[in-house]
């Protein structure tokens, strides 16, 4: 890293420290912590935390390593410089490095305040190893993306204590947040403003992003709740009027299938627009959940329904997050320790859970037909397949950050939400459809909720307790044992049949299986050999083994396939292609004209002569 010289921004608040009268009665202070998003350095942005004054000797200053949602140690220290500790004369105090994500202070009792530069992560080399969603961009007098677990830090034993949030920005900025602004002013600059938010410990700073830009964003009430839509699009091929419809049908339809569960009157979904991923911009895309808003990150490239489809499916999935862990979690989620994490046994419920609701409520609200939720449950058993099967879903949760399991995430979003499946259909077997997954965390929620944790080793014992005793053995055979879910079986209890289908694929990749992979020597694209191509690549003549060149003398290799993908989106059927390709080592051109991809697909389908039991069952689960 380059070393930075301080400007006048840094000190102008190096020197502004508050006197101190020790003969006036102390009056706890909140931490306060302030943003300086005007005053923007080489893409960093200076922060002071402000703590009241300290009666240990010493403390140590601390920056996220992990934060809830992401199940991973992305150490946001790393993208902090320049820190120092001040004391109450504006001087500098000792502070030591003592890793990525924390600074010692040996004399607190002299500690006025610490400041320190942040860089934004969508910068960085591989954005420091750091998922977009839960990342942090820095534009200069145009977007600022504030996941704020990457700018404030907080002191040892102060996490509980009241914080003041100071941003200091562009007036012509506005923030995209479910925060309510307590105060605006005017800045000491011309055209600038200070925003003020009052919170009541650490954890609701990092737990309600801010994403500042020009204005671009939307509301609509949904029954008693207020939902806001704030949209970054650096070209404007998008905007949050555009996106509306979609969110509006989507969030109305989530609301009709949770009922009377209800736990915010305020959500925002703060979605940024990447339109140069992996080049000094967002990258990776989706988006990450908090108690009352989503960040989502996607590529501005993509057409509109793509974008749309791809917003419900991944929106849906963050909005069922208010259920768990939002609302019913243990007490490692609720007293989460972001630099050292004791995480719980139940991801198979905080996401697998919550990836099933995020696709039966489109089944059940009449989004999608049966056939397709049938479709997205096979695509899901065929990819949990590539894990070991065999792995207790409580052991893999529990040391999800060990090097052992942490490659086996993923899977709570395939197998996680399996369970979730396999658990409705048998709870509802055994209440003859009156109950299914989507009751029993309604009875969670009313015996726990987002302010009373559980234990969590008490958490199978309780849902048997609020269920029926059988359930005790399916927990012990399929989430706390060994034993794989038998699929047929519990498909059968809802009259479905594996049957083979010739079904609708995307151009390049088939459920969760690509038709292309990489030669990473060459940085080539090959058509894999070992899978059957489907019907538009077969009728324009593409072969296994070969080495895509070009796509309608648009030139394509691994570090544009993205590209390719995104592209392909929007062709139409009808329409002339051409692709080059290397066969035999010899360049070949083939042309012809786009078709819908189609192929042959295992999967589960209605029975025909299914019996009324099993009829009836399947509607209970499905639409009940």
């Amino acid at each position: 890293m380059k070393k930075i010289i301080m400007g006048f921004a840094a000190a102008t608040l190096l020197f502004s420290c508050k006197t101190q009268n020790v003969n006036q009665p102390k009056v706890e202070q909140p931490v306060v912590a302030t943003i300086n998003l005007v005053d923007v350095q080489d893409d960093k942005v200076w922060v002071t935390v402000d703590p009241d004054r300290f009666t240990v000797e010493s403390t140590t200053f601390n920056i996220p390593k992990t934060v809830p949602g992401t199940y991973s140690e992305d150490n946001y220290g790393k993208f902090t410089e320049g820190f120092k500790a001040i004391d109450y004369k504006g001087n500098e105090l000792p502070a030591t490095r003592v890793d990525d994500n924390s600074y010692s202070i040996p004399n607190a009792k002299d500690l006025d305040k610490v400041m320190y530069m942040v860089n934004d992560s969508f910068d960085w080399d591989n954005e420091g190893g750091v998922y977009s969603m839960a990342g942090t961009n820095i534009l200069e007098d145009e977007n600022f993306l504030l996941n704020l677990h990457g700018f404030v830090g907080y002191f040892d034993k102060m996490k509980e204590k009241k914080f003041r949030l100071e941003i200091l920005r562009p007036a012509d900025l506005v923030a995209g947040t479910s925060l309510t602004i307590d105060s605006t002013v005017d800045g000491k600059a011309p055209n600038t403003r200070l925003d003020v938010y009052n919170l009541n410990r650490y954890f609701e700073v990092i737990d309600n992003p801010i994403m500042y830009s020009a204005p671009d964003t939307t509301s609509f009430m949904v029954e008693n709740m207020k939902v806001l839509l704030s949209v970054y699009s650096p070209n404007k091929k998008h905007s949050a009027q555009s996106l509306r419809p979609g969110m509006e049908k989507m969030i109305r339809a989530q609301k009709r299938f949770l009922g009377d569960i209800n736990s915010t009157d305020k959500y925002a979904i703060l979605v940024y627009l990447s339109d140069s991923p992996g080049e000094g911009n967002a990258g990776n895309f989706g988006a990450l959940e908090h108690h009352t808003s989503t960040v989502v990150v996607m590529p501005e490239s993509m057409e509109a329904n793509a974008l749309d489809k791809s917003m419900t499916d991944i929106v849906s999935h963050e909005f069922f997050h208010i259920i768990t862990p939002l609302g019913i979690h243990s007490n490692e989620v609720h007293y989460f320790d972001y630099n050292d994490p004791k995480m719980s046994q139940h991801l198979w419920l905080y996401e697998g859970v919550t990836e099933y609701f995020a696709n039966l409520f489109q089944v059940n609200q009449g989004l999608i037909e049966n056939q397709e939720f049938y479709n997205r449950m096979v695509d899901k058993i065929n990819s949990s397949r590539r894990f070991d099967d065999t792995v207790p879903f409580t052991v893999m949760s529990k040391n999800i950050l060990e090097d052992e399991y942490k490659d086996s995430y993923y899977n709570v979003y395939l197998k996680g939400a399996l369970i979730g499946m396999a658990l409705d259909i048998r709870l509802r077997e055994l209440s003859n459809g009156k109950m299914g997954i989507l009751q029993l965390m309604k009875k969670l929620n009313d015996k726990y909720g987002k302010d009373r944790p559980f234990e969590d080793e008490n958490l199978i014992p309780v849902i048997v307790e609020l269920t029926y005793p059988e359930i005790q053995e399916f927990f012990d055979t399929y989430i706390t044992g060994s034993t794989p879910i038998p699929y047929d079986e519990y498909f059968a209890k809802v009259g479905l049949e594996e049957k083979e289908i010739l079904k609708e694929v995307d151009f390049f990749i088939n459920g969760q299986t690509p038709y292309i992979t990489a030669n990473q020597q060459t940085m080539e694209i090959i058509f894999r050999s070992d899978i059957e191509m489907n019907t538009f690549l077969k009728d324009l003549g593409i072969n296994g083994g070969e080495t895509l060149k070009s796509v309608n003398s648009t030139a394509y290799n691994i570090q544009n396939v993205y590209d390719l993908i995104m592209a392909s989106q929007s062709w139409e059927e009808g329409n002339d292609i051409t692709m080059t390709v290397v066969r035999d080592g010899e360049e070949i051109k083939l042309e012809g004209k786009i078709t819908a991809p189609k192929a042959m697909n295992k999967t589960y389908t209605e029975i025909e002569n299914a019996d009324s039991d099993q009829i009836e069952l399947r509607n209970a689960w499905l639409k009940g």
